[in-house]
């Protein structure tokens, strides 16, 4: 008998070789229905797995996201086979589950695949669920793998087992249809109820730019079709609220080939509402006692050896930048915590002085293959909101607590009411990877966990997640329509100090390692402006929107008091324009709307004698009428009442 250990503590007693679906079972009948994987250990395993040994287990229903990882890899493997049976020759990259849905990566040779193609494909997948396959994993060996997929033609698969280790290589079938793989699935086809295939794309082999360009095939899935509907409503909504249509529409950033891609420029208004954000933090962090740095754009080659960047990122990032001077050459800073330790390294430090905490609004350049350039979300060239806190190992808690705070405080001011974070940790077995001393990550660990039990703070924990120099802390928002975005992040680092050779004098009057603290609200600029967008569709809180006000004259020979409007609410530092354009006051009602400003002011003959204006609001219509300077203290008010809240 074996020992099976539940998340809420119970323990139950099976036979060896147990497998999920079995304890599910044994539970109950509507919870052996709905599970769809297990976690044994902290590993997912398919739900007939057998277990062997005494283990905590999970079991994973659609709700879990380890549940849905089984589902949408299981789908992506549907898809193959679906591709197997279409195009005879086919041959096969990857197919992961993501986020969102799955992709699998084929070379189809000669016969191309498109967008049309998609209802065939997904038809074909419909007739296979209809069998309800079972799904079997199978272990194999490096020799009979390499044989089988190499009798096959498949060439992509053959590199990819060559790589792997003997012993550890697996297989899933299902039909006639045979992938290498880890796992985990479910254990049949059966449950996928709902199939949309939602895009073809092309992407190089292994991401690598002189391989061969595959066809990448997106689609996701679902147990109900009533979640699939639901779910292409928010794919439309999401269309509505693509940032790069919207920032096109707002005049707030642009691309240039010419200038270079990935490399976004903002425009006047776009940099205007940025100014604001920066501002805005600038103004939190000041009262955390945050000190502002800046560095330069460029870094000697040395500074990045010394970091390790090199040697990690150099063949992968922008290449140097040769001076006249043999020998000498400089990158694109591609991060600002080397330039920052420099900093730190500037002057001696004593544990008095600690914790020092340098900000910066700094930015970096880092080259991203251009099939990856998406918008502002992923670039090539962008500003962090970067601090590093150095401090005292017994300092590391009250950081992370005062820095929750000042993230806590970016979100409630642009409404993002619903987060979640994540706590990266340590592989609770391997600890060799890891730099640092024990003692220095259990106290930062413990100090993470504490620290969100004290905020109140629901945040999951991940072992094993934890970067090799320190353990952290992400944050992710839902926005408007349910989207999840990785936003602000926490990291603990003890790598940079060491290899900085940073110190202090403590208070024994001996040399001690300060630890580094990475953190970034915002995240970047970029992003974070990006996800704002498609978070409030443009309509920006009152504060930050690029023109809060917009003056629409009734006819031409209204321009002239509609300037003075426009003078009168600057007095107030209230943000207007004036929309001059020779034509009927609907169609500039019309035209305003769609430009996200959230008031409009009629003026005409009336407006006009009596040194009034009358009101609309973004959403809601007509506000009634009121003075020029009782609507500019009004609206100043508002924006004061939104500030001074935070």
């Amino acid at each position: 008998m074996i020992k099976i250990t539940f998340p809420d503590g119970s323990v139950r007693e099976y036979n060896e070789g147990v497998t999920g679906l079995q304890i599910a079972e044994s539970i109950s009948q509507r919870l052996a229905q709905d599970v769809l994987a297990c976690g044994v250990n902290g590993e997912t395993y398919d739900l007939g797995r057998p277990i062997n040994e005494d283990a905590q287990v999970v079991l994973y229903k659609w709700e879990d996201e380890q549940g849905k990882h089984a589902f949408w890899h299981t789908s992506a493997h549907l898809l193959a086979e679906a591709l197997q049976e279409l195009y005879p020759g086919i041959q096969f990259g990857i197919g992961p589950a993501i986020e969102n849905g799955f992709y699998y990566d084929v070379d189809p040779g000669e016969t191309p695949i498109k967008e049309a193609d998609l209802p065939i494909i997904e038809k074909k997948m419909a007739e296979l669920v209809a069998k309800k396959e079972a799904v079997v994993r199978q272990d194999i060996n490096k020799a009979d793998a390499l044989s089988m997929f190499g009798a096959r033609g498949e060439t992509y698969k053959c590199e990819l087992i060559e790589e792997l280790e003997d012993g550890h290589i697996t297989t899933y079938t299902q039909g006639a249809f045979t992938d290498l793989c880890r796992g985990p699935h479910l254990m049949t086809t059966a449950p996928i109820k709902a199939i949309k295939l939602t895009s073809v794309a092309g992407a190089y082999w292994r991401g690598q730019e002189d391989r061969k360009m595959m066809t990448r095939i997106y689609g996701i899935s679902f147990p109900k079709k009533k979640m699939l509907d639901e779910y292409l409503v928010m794919l439309e909504e999401a269309k509505k609220r693509d940032h790069r249509k919207i920032g096109k529409e707002m005049d707030l950033f642009m691309f240039s080939d010419t200038v270079g891609k990935g490399l976004p420029m903002w425009l006047p208004k776009g940099t205007a509402l940025r100014n604001r954000l920066q501002d805005f933090l600038r103004r939190i962090q000041a009262r955390y006692d945050y000190q502002e740095v800046m560095c330069p754009p460029i870094g000697n080659k040395l500074l990045y050896i010394t970091s390790g960047h090199y040697a990690k990122y150099g063949k992968d990032s922008f290449q140097p930048i040769h001076t006249p001077e043999e020998g000498e050459e400089y990158f694109l800073k591609p991060m600002n915590c080397p330039h920052h330790c420099m900093i730190y390294k500037n002057s001696p430090r004593s544990y008095k002085e600690l914790p020092l905490r340098l900000a910066e609004f700094g930015t970096v350049c880092r080259y991203e293959q251009s099939g990856e350039l998406h918008g502002l979300t992923r670039v090539r060239s962008f500003t962090q909101d970067d601090a590093h806190i150095f401090c005292r190992p017994d300092q590391v808690k009250d950081e992370f607590l005062r820095v929750m705070d000042i993230i806590s405080i970016v979100f409630q001011s642009m409404n993002f009411e619903n987060f979640e974070a994540q706590i990266s940790l340590r592989d609770k077995e391997n600890r060799t990877k890891y730099i640092g001393s024990d003692e220095n990550w259990e106290r930062a660990e413990r100090a993470i966990v504490e620290a969100c039990e004290e905020k109140g703070l629901k945040a999951k924990v991940e072992y094993g997640e934890a970067a090799f120099y320190g353990p952290k802390l992400d944050f992710m928002v839902k926005d408007a329509i349910g989207r999840r975005w990785q936003l602000g992040t926490i990291q603990v680092d003890y790598n940079l100090p060491e290899r900085f050779e940073l110190e202090y004098t403590g208070s024994d009057n001996q040399k001690h390692r300060p630890v580094m603290i990475h953190r970034a609200p915002f995240g970047s600029m970029e992003r974070f402006v990006a996800v704002l967008i498609e978070h409030t569709a443009g309509k920006f809180p009152l504060w930050l929107t690029p023109d809060q006000v917009a003056i629409l004259p009734i006819s031409e020979k209204f321009n002239d008091y509609a300037e003075e409007v426009k003078q009168e609410l600057r007095k107030y530092d209230v943000r207007a324009i004036v929309d001059e354009r020779n034509e009927k006051i609907g169609r500039k009602i019309r035209d305003n709307e769609m430009k996200r400003i959230p008031y409009m002011l009629i003026v005409g003959e009336k407006e006009a004698e009596n040194r009034e204006v009358a009101v609309r609001k973004q959403g809601e219509g007509d506000q009634g009428t009121l003075k020029i300077e009782d609507f500019a203290k009004k609206v100043s008010e508002e924006v004061q009442n939104m500030i001074n809240k935070w």
